[in-house]
């Protein structure tokens, strides 16, 4: 699949750049980066929704309690 974006010259060249300097494709640069932006958000998304979660019940264990509570 090809996707086309509009860029000023000015923001090709420092795109081009930036690939160049850490020994990548503009495409793998531009791939990278709009994948990271992604997971970033659903991270962010994870983090509120666990954030909640602990607020409603805010208790915590140590790592022996845990370790009792599965066995190990």
């Amino acid at each position: 699949m090809t996707i086309s974006v509009r860029l000023s010259d000015e923001d090709i060249e420092l795109i081009k750049n930036y690939a160049k300097i850490n020994n990548l494709s503009v495409s793998d640069l531009i791939r990278n980066a709009v994948l990271e932006k992604i997971e970033d958000e659903y991270d962010l998304e994870s983090y509120k929704k666990a954030k909640k979660e602990y607020n409603k019940n805010p208790q915590t264990y140590t790592m022996e309690e845990v370790k009792k509570e599965l066995g190990l």
